[in-house]
């Protein structure tokens, strides 16, 4: 089964992270039929790397979409065939594994070319009404006798491409064969050396029927090969076409996808061309897989499961086109869409991490070290150290039960964080406002984005005008209504908005006067709880 991808936010913070991270555990082991994976949606901030140092867990890989690939859908078990192979074991193959074209390879095991099921068909109606001939796909005395599981009474692997004769009129009538030709004869003596006089390159000798000593001592004198074939005249001249080399047959320019393609941008050309599929290769030109007009036909989608958010301006690109299989959210509901019921949780603690916690613990399980040292950190981080108005007792008593199974200082641990991590003074201005920013969609019909750092004194202040001008040119390239970042001083307490946008409506809506598009709110600390509703509610 495909893994079930567990993801946070775009722009991940620390708690986001932590929780795909202790959620994909418990899952795993919770449903050990599924494998489930923790993914981001982008790179991790200076926090979150810290936790992830100090935790010693591993990063979590990098998801860009979840529109369906073409490894989600292709066939991994398929015939390959070599390019000099026959086109009678190809055709087989093909056949078995009930599809319209087999990948040919050469030596290396590279792609080559595709024989196609209507390739055999053109040729075999093509020659129905003519003398059957090998001139347009030559093959050798070798590949006749395997193909026919026949016996070789001669030496030599000549090249044939004449026409092909099964020899059963008179030998005194007229007769087309020529030199070069391959003949099918029974055990009729005098056909057999009108053959070999003619300048047949391969005699074939139907239903076992041994040649005399004198025919094949002529036989070789002239330089004509000579098969023994345990089948009947007419089965012997149809599998000698058959013989040909796949090489001669084969389209060798196929279509070809790579496995990360998305369905959605090679369907219209696995649908229009005649063969219906596509050949999956790797970067050594190896066939990996086949994508089919048949795998198009209601393919299954890429699941996810949603963690510390519910919108889908939020969520990882294509989440439309995903199968959502659970929400776990301590945010309001939001924008995103299910085709079926699913379990979603809303609960409103200030961390989706405790939620995480809490499952674990109704479960009568404990997280692994790593992963209880990144759900405290996730917990400390949201919660600004248990100082956020969003704190509930849940919070309290999920960070007393980290620590003392840690047997950790979790006060130590969140200072030691925020102190770590709040200098920004190598980080550009673009990177700051963008780092943890969240869009939201306004009752207007506006899009509005609030981004947040986390700081310890008013360094960052300093560059006021630089990030003012990072926020104003984010806004016009997402065509944004507005755009704030929250200035979040977690030692003091207190907020500093920066408003790219209209300053003044967002001010009045805080009850605060602006200075040069900065509002100071004491006391404020949550985006989600004191900064979020109030401007959802009012723009």
């Amino acid at each position: 089964m495909p893994p079930i991808y567990v993801t946070g936010h775009r722009n991940p913070d620390t708690d986001s992270i932590s929780s795909a991270i202790g959620y994909a555990e418990l899952k795993g082991r919770l449903d050990p039929h599924n494998e489930y994976v923790p993914v981001r949606l982008g790179d991790c901030n200076a926090q979150t790397r810290w936790v992830l140092e100090r935790s010693r867990a591993p990063e979590p890989e990098f998801l860009p979409h979840v529109s369906l690939r073409a490894r989600d859908v292709m066939q991994t078990s398929f015939p390959v065939s070599g390019q000099e192979q026959t086109i009678r074991e190809a055709g087989i193959a093909m056949m078995r594994a009930d599809l319209e074209l087999v990948p040919i390879v050469d030596d290396d095991g590279a792609l080559v070319g595709v024989l196609t099921e209507r390739a055999l068909a053109r040729r075999f109606v093509r020659e129905s009404r003519h003398t059957s001939t090998l001139e347009d796909a030559p093959t050798t005395v070798s590949a006749v006798a395997e193909a026919l599981d026949g016996r070789m009474l001669t030496d030599g692997n000549a090249t044939l491409a004449g026409r092909v004769w099964v020899q059963s009129m008179d030998v005194q009538s007229p007769t087309g064969i020529a030199q070069g030709d391959v003949v099918v004869v029974g055990n009729r003596i005098d056909a057999q050396r009108l053959a070999i006089e003619r300048g047949a390159a391969l005699l074939v000798l139907s239903n076992d029927s041994a040649p005399p000593d004198e025919v094949l001592a002529l036989a070789r004198e002239r330089g004509t090969a000579v098969i023994v074939s345990p089948v009947d005249s007419y089965v012997s001249g149809r599998m000698i076409t058959l013989a040909a080399p796949c090489s001669e047959l084969m389209e060798s320019d196929p279509l070809t996808v790579t496995i990360d393609d998305l369905v959605a941008d090679v369907s219209e050309q696995i649908k229009e061309i005649h063969y219906g599929a596509a050949v999956a290769i790797d970067a050594h030109r190896r066939p990996v897989g086949l994508v089919t007009r048949r795998d198009l036909v209601a393919p299954p989608r890429r699941r996810v499961l949603l963690v510390d958010h519910a919108e889908q301006s939020q969520s990882v690109a294509g989440i439309e086109q995903a199968e959502i299989v659970e929400i776990l959210d301590h945010h309001h509901i939001g924008s995103i869409e299910t085709r079926v019921p699913v379990t979603a949780t809303f609960d409103p603690v200030g961390s989706t991490a405790t939620l995480v916690v809490e499952r674990f613990r109704q479960n009568g399980m404990e997280p692994s070290r790593p992963t209880a040292m990144m759900l405290l950190g996730a917990v400390l981080s949201d919660t600004v150290i248990l100082n956020s108005p969003t704190t509930t007792e849940r919070d309290h008593a999920v960070v007393e039960y980290l620590q003392r199974v840690l047997e950790v200082d979790a006060a130590g641990v969140g200072r030691e964080m925020f102190e770590a991590t709040a200098d920004f003074s190598e980080v550009s201005a673009e990177e700051i406002v963008s780092r943890d920013a969240k869009q939201y969609h306004v009752q207007s019909g506006h899009t509005i984005c609030i981004a947040q750092v986390e700081v310890v004194g008013e360094g960052l202040l300093e560059r006021k005008s630089e990030l003012l001008a990072a926020m104003q040119k984010a806004r016009e390239n997402r065509e944004l209504h507005l755009y704030a970042l929250m200035v979040t001083d977690v030692l003091a307490k207190s907020t500093q908005l920066l408003v790219a946008g209209e300053t003044a409506s967002v001010a009045r809506i805080f009850a605060a006067i602006p200075e040069d598009s900065v509002i100071e709110l004491p006391g404020v600390m949550s985006r989600k709880k004191e900064v979020a509703p109030k401007l959802l509610a009012s723009l």
